[in-house]
């Protein structure tokens, strides 16, 4: 059976840890192997469950398991060589070796290392549903859109790196006397990476893995959301849920009647926005919904007696059209406005640049030798013209 990943994310505040560990809770009760793990450095999902969780997943009742990484346990699983040269870096630089050490925690590396924790769930095969408290939206994109960055390093530094080394790192260190990062450091840091192109393979696979956007009906966390939702399109991490948390209940009193009328008014306009991606809706309670009996209540009241692992959307960020004329390769940026784009082409690859987000999308085959012609927003949609490539018009016709 193929592990089922669900990652849930938001604007900070929005109740995404609750709304994960709600979710994880109601598949557990209904018979599933659940893992939920927490990748959002400020850790609360022990404070949801109401119960210690550590660095290695840990059963809390029948089929649910709960998971908060440590970054120092994070160094010594995924980057020890990494981390050893570092410290030796920082010990030369004369730092002693509790401050050197303290010092290898780069920024960025504890939020890394809780992300690659889910490969590690999935290639164990022990859980039928991975559940991802993951970190506020703006962090999650970030660390997702890695691998991207992160191929130019190993294609590009890497080899001229080893190159150096062992030409003449013996002499570099006499004569500067810095530590020089050895093939091993090389070699773990290309592993470290493939393992977090591996996840991020994992969490765009359409056949295993949605994103699920929390957000309350209040104006500044839409907003995140829709830029969240523009971003995760981008990239092709599909979105199949909408969460709207704690909408207050028609009969909450005449103090709330102003925050309830304005929710009334953002339900539908989130509704019409989001669409075809649905958006289902989560009552405010009247009681702190903490330890696992509440939050299988607020599953209950977000899912009902639905399947919380089906796909609820299915879409395709990007799809490529043939006609007379050529190709259109059509991606979805919902939220986007023309002024937002910017897109160039290097070789095999379209440079997209959505607001500070930008994107390497790698050219199907096909595209490889098709020249670009232009490209415009319809409707929430780029569309990138393609003409047929020279060897289509002169190179015969061909079988398949």
């Amino acid at each position: 059976m193929t592990t089922r990943i669900l990652l849930y994310t938001g604007k900070g505040g929005v109740g995404k840890t609750s709304i994960a560990a709600a979710t994880a809770v109601l598949c557990a009760r209904r018979g599933l192997r659940t893992l939920v793990v927490s990748t959002d450095i400020a850790h609360s999902l022990a404070d949801a469950l109401d119960t210690p969780v550590g660095p290695t997943p840990r059963l809390i009742e029948p089929n649910l398991w709960a998971h908060e990484p440590d970054v120092f346990f994070n160094i010594s699983k995924y980057w020890r060589t990494i981390s050893s040269y570092f410290s030796s870096l920082f010990s030369w630089g004369g730092l002693d070796e509790v401050m050197a050490e303290e010092m290898t925690v780069l920024p960025g590396m504890d939020e890394l290392g809780n992300l690659l924790w889910i490969g590690d769930h999935v290639d164990k095969a022990e859980y039928d549903l991975i559940v991802v408290d993951a970190a506020p939206t703006g962090e999650t994109v970030r660390l997702l859109s890695l691998p991207e960055a992160s191929r130019w390093w190993i294609e590009k530094i890497a080899p001229i790196g080893r190159r150096v080394q062992r030409l003449g790192g013996p002499v570099l260190r006499r004569i500067v006397g810095v530590p020089l990062p050895t093939d091993e450091v090389y070699d773990s840091a290309e592993l470290l990476l493939e393992r977090l192109k591996y996840v991020h393979d994992l969490l765009a696979d359409p056949d295993r893995s949605s994103v699920r956007l929390v957000l309350n009906l209040e104006r500044v966390s839409i907003q995140e959301a829709q830029r969240s939702f523009t971003y995760f399109h981008m990239y092709g991490f599909p979105t199949d849920l909408i969460v709207a948390n704690r909408v207050l209940p028609a009969a909450s009193g005449a103090y709330f009647d102003a925050w309830r009328e304005a929710q009334a008014r953002y339900l539908p306009m989130v509704e019409q926005q989001f669409a075809p991606v649905p958006v289902r809706t989560v009552p405010f309670f009247d009681k702190e919904m903490v330890g696992v009996d509440r939050l299988a209540e607020l599953g209950h009241a977000l899912f009902g007696d639905s399947d919380p692992k089906e796909f609820l959307y299915r879409g395709r960020p990007y799809s490529i059209s043939r006609d007379a004329n050529g190709y259109t390769l059509a991606l979805e940026l919902p939220f986007a406005t023309r002024e937002d784009v910017s897109l160039s082409r290097s070789g095999d690859e379209l440079v997209l640049q959505v607001g500070s987000w930008r994107r390497n999308l790698v050219l199907p085959r096909l595209l490889l030798d098709a020249p670009t012609q232009g490209a415009k927003m319809d409707d929430r949609v780029l569309k990138v013209r393609f003409a047929e490539p020279p060897r289509a018009k002169t190179g015969g016709s061909r079988n398949g």
